[in-house]
């Protein structure tokens, strides 16, 4: 069998937009189980919120208003819910610890898991409305998957986590990334961007299987 070819996914925890797309990366990890291996890394879009939330809405209502936009992005699709406090009474004010995290779980305890933790942030941030910015709160995630804390806590303590999420900003700069969700294929030859329906996504990854295999 074939090593199953690289998909490399960037995002941003806190980016409504690729809490949207999850089911949808879910979907196409398990129709394509053992053919693709989704690398998932972090770009720094909500590294200070505060900044950006002045930046981008300062005309449009601040916090509220980003807050009624992701609402009313989330609304059409059933799969990502999103709770009412989420930006009106619950904001982080960066999305970089939680990456640290995800790169000191993935360092620690393998790509898989750190996946799947992933998951378990975006959940508790945009359905149960916590603020994902703390590292006790993180800390806490952690402890509730039963993920050991102390490797992770290695992994930050000796720099290697930071060393990681570096590398995924500088990919992500290679690539010429514009936002998240991104998905690079073929080492950079083809990028998907933004809400691309699962169709899209399935018969781009399908085709490059289809040359590959024809080689």
């Amino acid at each position: 069998m074939n090593k199953p070819i690289t998909v490399d996914y960037f995002t941003d925890i806190l980016c409504i937009w690729a809490w949207i797309v999850q089911q949808r990366i879910e979907e196409l990890n398990k129709q394509f189980a053992g053919k693709i291996e989704i690398r998932h890394q972090y770009l720094d879009l909500f590294g200070d919120t505060a900044t950006r939330i002045q930046d981008q809405w300062k005309n449009k209502g601040l916090y509220d208003g980003f807050g009624d936009h992701v609402t009313q992005s989330a609304t059409p699709f059933e799969s990502a819910p999103v709770n009412p406090e989420v930006w009106h009474k619950v904001r982080p004010t960066t999305s970089a610890n939680a990456h640290l995290i995800l790169k000191a779980t993935e360092l620690a305890h393998g790509s898989q898991l750190a996946a799947n933790f992933a998951l378990v942030i975006r959940k508790a941030f945009f359905i149960d409305a916590q603020d994902i910015s703390h590292f006790d709160t993180l800390d806490r995630l952690l402890a509730q998957e039963e993920i050991e804390l102390a490797p992770v806590h290695d992994c930050i303590n000796n720099g290697t986590a930071l060393a990681a999420l570096i590398g995924d900003f500088h990919r992500a700069k290679q690539y010429e990334v514009k936002g998240s969700p991104t998905l690079v294929l073929d080492n950079g030859r083809q990028t998907l961007y933004g809400n691309v329906c699962y169709r899209v996504l399935h018969t781009n990854v399908e085709e490059l299987l289809r040359n590959l295999e024809s080689l």
